[in-house]
This record gives C-alpha cells, structure tokens and sequence, in this order.
C-alpha cells in the first residue's frame, strides 16, 4: 500500500502528465513532485524499507534516496497515464461504434473482451526502446549488441499478419494477442492484472449508471510521441435514476 497525500496525488499526476507531452510553453520540469516524496511518502518509505520491499526491487542491493524518489516517479506514471488515458480511448470507441457499446450493453460477459479490444485499439503507451543484449537478426534486419531498439506498440496491435482486419474495433475479437503490455518477459507491465480489473470495474459502472452517452464536440489529444493520451472528451449523458 503506498499512502500520499491528496496534494502530491494532484501535483504527481500533472507531472506525469507533462513529462510525456511535447506541448510547448506548458511543459514544466517532470521531476517536479520528485522532492515531495520523502516529505509526504514517509511512513510508506519506512514502512517499505523495513519489510525489504526496497531491497527485492533491486535484486539484493539498497536503493538510494534519489533511487527510492525516482521510482515513486515511474508508479505515478504508469500507474495513471496508461489506465487513464485507456479508459478513455474505449469510451470514445465504443461511442463511434455505437453497435459495440450495444454489444455489451446486452451480453455484460463481453465486457472483458472488450477490455482487451480497447487495449489493442488505444496502445497507451506507443514504443519503448530497449537495448540489444547479444547479436542477432530480425526481419533480416542484423541488430548488433548495444544497439538502441524502438519497439512500436501500437504497430504491432495493428499487424494485419496477426489481427485479422486490424483497423475495425470489434468487442468479440478472439484470439486478441495484443501487446499493449509489453511481449512478455522481465519488461511486461508489473500493473498489467491490476489495470484489467480497473477498466472492466470503470466500464461495469458506466454502463449500469450512464445512458444516452454522446460526444458533443472534437477529442482534444494529447501531443506526444510517446503516450497515445486524451485530454478532453466533451460529453453528454443521462444518469440513470
């Protein structure tokens, strides 16, 4: 369990925000709430430290303070940009395919299905690069070790070689083998299980609480080249008395 206080939530999440967008004069400093952590993170540092939580995240060795803050960083990161920004990606879908949102409406048992749909259609986060360990070739492409290696996501959720008709957003899709989670292995989403259960808990509430939901104006995007990110959906709904 990690306690913050409502002000470093608020101040985490903008700069997570800021520290994947591209957009100008806003942009501020990602390391922003970084200082903030030993001041309102204390009890979940010391808490963490004495039961060797620390120590097994760094396989054995001790964390360093700046270590222990920039990690906190990372979990406001992934912790809320993916879900987020997930979340609505799929209401937008299921809005402009009205026959989805239908789907599930009627059969609630698609809602995980549609889940892992929204997953590959959104791809959160677009790439990541890593480095290459040994020699070796793919796609007869000869990638040497130390070479820098940009794994794009969201090109592979839309790989016609395995998604049969890729670019149409279908709550059924079955096989799904999506990699909006990473390709398996030590880099795969720590968060991964947890993220499922908030979407399918968010889209469970929304459809026993909201009808007649409809988008009153244009998706305001976020500009980066790193987190495929929403920062405004105009809409309207009923709620469900």
């Amino acid at each position: 369990m990690i306690v913050l206080s409502a002000n470093f939530r608020s101040s985490a999440v903008s700069a997570a925000t800021a520290s994947t967008s591209t957009h100008g004069p806003t942009r501020f400093s990602a390391t922003a709430p970084v200082s903030e952590v030993p001041k309102t993170a204390t009890y979940t540092r010391a808490y963490a430290e004495s039961n060797g939580f620390l120590t097994l995240l760094s396989d054995g060795e001790r964390l360093t303070g700046l270590e222990i803050d920039l990690f906190f960083l990372l979990l406001s990161v992934a912790g809320n940009e993916t879900t987020r920004n997930l979340i609505s990606h799929g209401m937008v879908a299921l809005l402009e395919h009205p026959e989805q949102l239908e789907r599930i409406r009627k059969d609630r048992s698609l809602v995980p299905g549609a889940v892992e749909e929204m997953l590959r259609w959104a791809s959160p986060v677009m790439h990541f690069r890593r480095t290459a360990m040994t020699d070796f070739e793919l796609g007869g492409q000869q990638i040497s070790a130390g070479d820098k290696v940009v794994i794009w996501y969201i090109s592979a959720n839309y790989d016609d070689k395995v998604f049969d008709d890729p670019y149409t957003f279908d709550v059924k899709r079955t096989p799904n083998e999506h990699v909006a989670f990473g390709g398996g292995g030590p880099h795969f989403c720590l968060g991964a299980n947890l993220a499922r259960m908030e979407i399918n808990v968010m889209f469970e509430e929304v459809l026993d609480r909201l009808d007649n939901i409809e988008m009153t104006g244009p998706v305001s995007r976020l500009r980066s080249n790193f987190i495929n990110g929403l920062k405004h959906i105009p809409l309207k709904f009923d709620v469900r008395r």
